[in-house]
């Protein structure tokens, strides 16, 4: 992108929705921006590229916390990533990246991606995977309950945002992935504009009470009516799922599977260790497809593998290549286990070599770094390092993101 051609500044607070305009546009939706999302919007760590006095490129970050394994840590969360269709292919896309990656605070950057053919040439890569779920309610067969699994009862949004922000700071603590919530945010994940919920019914919040009366889990879902040629044909839609406890989780699905009426069940924010498919006969009839979700990119890295932990004890040289950050290149000494872990630059022989890529997408724990080096992406020099460091990057439960932001 020639400076002379386009300028990169912050954008300000009047300019939100002239910035939300600009990215609806080139994501092809109609935008609406409310209160609360001019509320949400930080100009300060928004980009907007300019052509004069028009707007033909926009980023943004949100400040944001993410579980990640063994902690939970401040990352940059990456969005409205858009480029005015006429001045396509011009450098903006790569002068907005790069600027923002060399500014951003946060030792970790993430996002999910419109196009996944995009990001890697910025240093991201896929950190973790999505399943979907179109379950065939007719066939999957939920099996029965043993025993009591306690109450499920429907509250109201407006009671909803304390007890819900409490379980998903639970399964932050145990799953790696999981974004932070402020409460501005869960104001807007609850919002439920008639206007919004394409021909849906209004959101229903249902949580699970535990034998002391204690919420334990909820989940979030519409129902949208439907009729076949044999009768009812109604579908499930679930937004979001969150139950850390065996019974809790037990009891929601087995409620969303049993609904009446009902012949189909959508919900696309699994983790790939999801337990749904041992709750039912016929795990196929699940219709369960996987696919990538949260990219993540390193921009300090050795502040970003000091704020993790690591799964087994690991001491290993790392030689990083970064075109992006130059103060990523070089070398560091990881030092490492489940309770504290250290990152400082060495000047050893390195153990490791890889680019700062492949660090990111095994950073969550869901890719060895072994994968990466069968494809010759990862090189290693001390034999057994590379066995210890994919055992030690490793995490016993998979990193689940709950929404694309």
């Amino acid at each position: 992108m020639a400076d002379s051609e386009f300028v990169v500044r912050v954008a300000t607070a009047a300019e939100h929705d002239r910035f939300v305009g600009l990215f609806a546009a080139a994501m092809m939706f109609e935008s609406s921006p409310d209160d609360l999302d001019r509320e949400l919007f930080e100009p300060e760590r928004a980009l907007v590229v300019m052509d004069g006095d028009e707007f033909v490129g926009t980023a943004k970050a949100m400040s944001r916390d993410l579980s990640v394994p063994g902690a939970v840590v401040p990352a940059a969360h990456v969005t409205a990533v858009g480029v005015r269709s006429t001045h396509r292919r011009q450098g903006i896309l790569s002068g907005l990246m790069g600027r923002q990656l060399r500014e951003v605070p946060e030792a970790l950057a993430v996002l999910w991606a419109s196009e996944s053919g995009i990001y890697g040439r910025f240093g991201y890569a896929p950190a973790a995977w999505v399943v979907s779920y179109e379950a065939d309610l007719h066939r999957v067969k939920p099996h029965p309950v043993r025993g009591d699994l306690g109450g499920v009862e429907e509250i109201r949004a407006e009671e909803a945002l304390p007890l819900l922000a409490r379980m998903l700071g639970e399964l932050q603590a145990r799953r790696p992935g999981v974004s932070g919530r402020s409460e501005q945010l869960w104001r807007k994940r609850l919002q439920d504009q008639p206007e919004h919920r394409g021909g849906m019914t209004a959101r229903h919040v249902l949580v699970h009470r535990d034998g002391a009366g204690i919420v334990d889990g909820y989940v979030l879902w519409r129902g949208k009516m439907g009729w076949g040629p044999t009768g009812p044909a109604s579908e499930v839609v679930v937004e979001e799922v969150v139950a850390v406890e065996p019974t809790a989780y037990h009891a929601l699905w087995y409620h969303l599977l049993t609904l009446d009426l009902a012949a189909k069940l959508e919900y696309g924010k699994a983790a790939v260790d999801e337990p749904l498919q041992q709750l039912v006969s016929s795990p196929v009839a699940l219709g369960r497809r996987v696919t990538e979700s949260l990219w993540v990119r390193l921009t300090d890295v050795p502040r970003a593998l000091a704020q993790r932990r690591y799964a087994t004890s690991v001491d290993v040289v790392i030689e990083v290549t970064d075109h992006l950050v130059e103060a990523n290149n070089g070398r560091f000494r990881l030092i490492g286990d489940t309770g504290h872990a250290s990152c400082e630059r060495s000047e050893s022989t390195p153990d490791l070599s890889m680019s700062v890529t492949e660090l990111a997408g095994a950073y969550l724990g869901a890719r060895p770094l072994a994968e990466f080096a069968a494809t010759g992406r990862v090189t290693e020099h001390t034999p057994g390092a590379l066995s210890a460091a994919t055992s030690a990057f490793g995490w016993p439960a998979a990193p689940v993101s709950l929404e694309i932001f």
